[in-house]
């Protein structure tokens, strides 16, 4: 007889518990109310010691803290109807993907974090949040989502079965991802080539700066911080936390 590849039995472990996860979500969870002109801010658990498990909900976060936005945080673990997390509310008006939830209250609110800068400093940053943010991340998702899962383990706000119901989802999820992005192709020593070379350039380019692109802050921080903070508390034991040490003169300042 020919037997059921192992992710089938894996689908097929976790049906039911999925199933009932389901059902408590339509049936038991409270409608929140939520005050006008507020984000209801639908992200991952806190870490154990950042804001987040994952740098999107820290971006998106932070920019509202620092746009001085009324908020709450979901942390139910509701996905977008993208199947992304962070994803918001506000004002009845849904809005997923991190960067997209920025743009809308920008312009719905008519706020400019940039305005310190020129044109030319703020496409720089935004040169650097995109090689941070689609290459630098999934090099820290190739070592975080690795073989051996002992740090991962302590940073999910998990335990028991359910930390290995989620981490073994969110592992087949994020090394398929890696495998579509490209990232996933290469061997470890070509993975930790491009994420050191993309850490030297952020450190490099931060240099003495208060903040990424001078004295002010600006939009590109809400992302360069959420990414040096994942590096920073939630990444121990790793190459990227041991070069982050060693520019700590230089990427402190961020954090």
């Amino acid at each position: 007889m020919e037997l059921l590849p192992i992710c089938y039995w894996t689908l097929l472990l976790l049906a039911p518990v999925l199933l009932a996860f389901l059902v408590y979500k339509i049936y038991f969870q409270k409608k929140r109310e939520i005050p006008k002109n507020t984000v209801l801010l639908y992200q991952m658990g806190r870490g154990p010691h950042a804001p987040s498990v994952s740098p999107f909900p820290m971006k998106l976060e932070t920019y509202l803290r620092m746009a001085k936005i009324p908020y709450m945080s979901d942390h139910s673990v509701t996905f977008s109807s993208k199947g992304k997390l962070p994803w918001m509310v506000y004002n009845g008006k849904p809005v997923a993907d991190s960067q997209f939830c920025i743009e809308y209250l920008n312009k719905k609110l008519g706020i400019n974090l940039n305005k310190a800068y020129a044109d030319l400093d703020v496409s720089v940053g935004r040169a650097f949040q995109k090689m941070a943010e689609e290459e630098f991340y999934w090099t820290m998702c190739a070592v975080t989502f690795g073989e051996d899962l002992t740090e991962v383990k302590k940073v999910l706000p998990y335990k028991g079965i359910e930390l290995w119901i989620k981490l073994t989802a969110i592992k087949h999820v994020v090394q398929k991802e890696m495998w579509g992005h490209g990232i996933g192709r290469h061997n470890s020593k070509e993975i930790w080539s491009i994420g050191e070379r993309d850490l030297h350039a952020i450190s490099t380019f931060l240099g003495k700066k208060k903040y990424f692109l001078g004295d002010e802050p600006s939009e590109v921080d809400c992302a360069m911080f959420a990414m040096l903070a994942m590096v920073k508390w939630n990444m121990p034991n790793t190459p990227h936390e041991s070069l982050m040490k060693s520019k700590i003169d230089q990427l402190g300042s961020l954090l």
